[in-house]
């Protein structure tokens, strides 16, 4: 594993920011590294806030997108709103829908069979809108190249507002409006929304074109938050704003659909909880079953009615888990099979694998081999496909590359999605193994850890803590600080934990004497090297360790490298 040091911001700028802000040269170098440079900056950073967040009419096309929503609330139009199957769809329509649902009679939520229909706006969705009468469609983290399914629904007389946060093409859809800020006319400040984020600004101006209270909004900024966690965009900005408030939400008055989750958790929440917690269970309904249940459930103010939903979803999660596990074990040994293990990228296909696992399978194969990795299954007579990439490489681009090779495909720089023909996968098998081969750079071929600086133990303590703890929501563009510190060496009570015994709990100190414990897990081969008194480099992450009532600093290891 190869570590690599964020760059320092000037002595000048983190002694200015030391005294202005009256906090320590530490606090001062994180905030500089994450573009907080002066006092007012530090003081939307820290105190995120309603009042910051953007005028939702600055985005293009949100005018019409209110007035042609208004229009359908006086003429009692039917309405659907539609949005993906994952958790940023799922979440978008649950607070559309939960939004509107007494503001429009008929209101209908439409979810695409990830089987049957696939990803996006689908011919036989537009279909069941016109059977049952629906003139407008409220389209919810897709659409944004769904051009031929847009001018089908225009043909029968169906409009469309599409709120994506999706690449667009060179030509949109035409559709009534599209929200975007990634549209190249689109002027909105922040680019990095999520669909359900899309979705939030939507709300937003309609509560402000209706002259309704703004706190009405609050209760549906938990669902925004675990949008933001489970969609992996940059929390920064606006997102950081939303994330922030959605998790104080979360913890003083969550819906009903996530207290059944949050049983077991202990508040203060995180965007960790989201991430692991409530994200896979949303995701399973969708992966295992059917994302309207999600959408019932998280749209749900009935508890009776709600727990069955969970529980099923629940009961989902399981299976997914016990799915994912042998379609991994599965996809490594076809890797050798296919003698693939010295390739430069991972493509593993078979017909039986479940579709709504294969993104999963996909990101734990980089974890063995670190590369661009796609899995496909078979569906509906054609290969489907999930892309998953390593830091640093646009599988987007590599994807672009292939395009002969695929039916459609769409996604991020990170991930993607994909659909072929049989006869094209070999290939397309060979095309992206080739742009990949000739596009990589040597340090993306290597797993790699990003520390923020060098800390002595001397300089952690618990006013450190928590002011780091006031830097979160924590995610992409502003994770949680991570430090390394040289020459540590076991203070004699360092030893083995865990069931298995397969986890080392650290009492350790460095060149300045201080004492520190520490938990590093899953690295419980290195006790002997440790015991014998060889000195190491730790790199971690600071956290509050309770036990017997006690609380301690301790020391939360990522890795951890021996001095030669």
């Amino acid at each position: 594993m190869k570590w690599n040091a964020l760059p320092l911001a000037s002595k000048n700028l983190v002694e200015n920011l030391s005294e202005v802000l009256e906090v320590s040269p530490v606090i001062a170098q994180l905030l500089a590294q994450r573009g907080v440079n002066s006092f007012d900056e530090a003081k939307t950073f820290f105190r995120p806030d309603w009042v910051q967040l953007h005028d939702p009419f600055l985005m293009q096309d949100m005018t019409v997108a209110v007035n042609r929503i208004i229009t359908a609330m006086e003429k009692n139009e039917n309405v659907m709103v539609y949005g993906d199957y994952d958790v940023d769809g799922t979440t978008s329509v649950a607070l559309v829908y939960s939004y509107l649902k007494n503001k429009i009679e008929n209101l209908k939520p439409y979810i695409p069979d990830r089987y049957k229909e696939g990803y996006g706006i689908s011919i036989s969705g537009i279909n069941s809108a016109k059977q049952e009468g629906i003139s407008l469609i409220i389209a919810l983290d897709c659409g944004i190249k769904a051009n031929e399914q847009i001018a089908y629904a225009n043909d029968l007389g169906i409009d469309f507002v599409i709120c994506d946060h999706h690449l667009p093409s060179k030509i949109l859809p035409e559709a009534v409006a599209v929200l975007d800020p990634k549209r190249s006319d689109c002027t909105y400040p922040f680019k990095e929304l999520c669909g359900c984020g899309i979705g939030f600004k939507l709300i937003q101006a309609l509560q402000k074109r209706l002259e309704l209270p703004e706190e009405d909004l609050f209760s549906y900024l938990d669902l925004v938050a675990t949008a933001i966690a489970a969609d992996i965009v940059p929390i920064i900005g606006e997102n950081r704003i939303l994330a922030f408030l959605g998790i104080e939400q979360l913890n003083q008055n969550p819906r009903i659909g996530f207290e059944f989750f949050l049983k077991t958790i202990k508040k203060p929440l995180s965007v960790n909880d989201l991430v692991f917690v409530i994200a896979p269970r949303i995701n399973a309904a969708g992966r295992m079953d059917h994302g309207l249940n999600a959408v019932q459930l998280l749209a749900a103010t009935d508890a009776a009615k709600a727990l069955p939903i969970a529980r099923s979803i629940e009961f989902y999660n399981s299976e997914r888990r016990a799915t994912d596990e042998r379609i991994t074990q599965e996809a490594l040994q076809q890797i050798i099979l296919n003698e693939q293990k010295e390739s430069f990228s991972t493509v593993v296909f078979h017909p039986s694998w479940h579709k709504g696992v294969i993104g999963i399978v996909a990101s734990r194969l980089i974890e063995t081999y670190y590369r661009p990795t796609v899995v496909l299954t078979e569906s509906e007579g054609l290969l489907s496909g999930s892309v998953r990439s390593v830091r640093g490489f646009d599988v987007y681009k590599a994807l672009e590359s292939c395009e002969e090779f695929m039916i459609q495909f769409g996604g991020h720089k990170y991930a993607a999605g994909l659909t072929l023909k049989p006869e094209q996968l070999d290939g397309f098998r060979e095309a992206i193994e080739v742009y990949v081969r000739e596009n990589i750079l040597p340090e993306q071929r290597i797993p790699s850890l990003t520390y923020d600086m060098v800390l002595g133990f001397q300089e952690i303590n618990h006013k450190l803590l928590r002011i780091l703890s006031q830097m979160g929501p924590f995610g992409p563009k502003n994770m949680r600080p991570v430090f390394v510190t040289h020459n540590c060496k076991d203070l004699g009570g360092t030893r083995l934990v865990g069931k298995s015994q397969e986890h080392i709990k650290l009492e350790i100190t460095d060149s300045s004497g201080i004492k520190i414990q520490g938990i590093a897990f899953g690295m419980g081969v290195h006790l002997i090297t440790i015991k014998n008194q060889i000195p190491f480099s730790v790199l971690y992450t600071l956290e509050e360790n309770q036990y017997n009532g006690i609380i301690s600093l301790q020391l939360k290891v990522k890795d951890l490298k021996f001095d030669k």
